[in-house]
């Protein structure tokens, strides 16, 4: 999944200010494809392993996790693909409540940000890219999502 063309730009710039220095952001996306962007001012991460978002989709198939994600969070989620273990981070606003087991990262963590449009890096791509500036994921949506994790887990084969 891609964000829309004719928002990449705008959400792009979004994405970059939560860095002091948005140009170094664009300047790592140009040169890596992927920027170390710092959480706590922008937005934050919660890291949900891929077994819990693997259970609760009812698998790990790419398109079929990023189109459930989509729909179900309706917000951005980046996923570090060095391993097929690796975990999700579901992006949420900084002043968001989060009472799940699942850690939230914010103020003094930095996160491998994928340049919007590219499709994939080799540490990290996007399953669901934002569509606008400030588009984030309601927790309450990822809390109900993985309620389900646990008793479909047990009830799997």
């Amino acid at each position: 999944m891609t964000a829309p063309q004719s928002n990449r730009q705008p959400v792009a710039a979004w994405l970059a200010a939560a860095d002091p220095h948005p140009h170094t952001v664009h300047l790592a996306w140009a040169r890596q494809g992927l920027a170390l962007i710092p959480l706590g001012r922008r937005f934050d991460a919660i890291r949900v392993p891929a077994e819990r978002v693997h259970a609760a989709v009812g698998g790990a198939e790419p398109e079929a996790v990023a189109a459930f994600l989509a729909d179900w969070l309706d917000g951005p989620v980046i996923r570090d693909v060095r391993s097929a273990f690796g975990p999700y981070y579901v992006l949420v606003a900084t002043d968001a409540a989060w009472h799940g087991a699942e850690e939230r990262l914010s103020t003094n963590t930095l996160l491998g940000v994928p340049r919007l449009g590219h499709p994939l890096t080799m540490l990290t791509r996007w399953v669901v890219p934002p569509s606008v500036p400030g588009d984030l994921c309601d927790p309450a949506h990822l809390a109900a999502l993985l309620m389900t994790a646990d008793p479909l887990r047990t009830v799997g084969p």
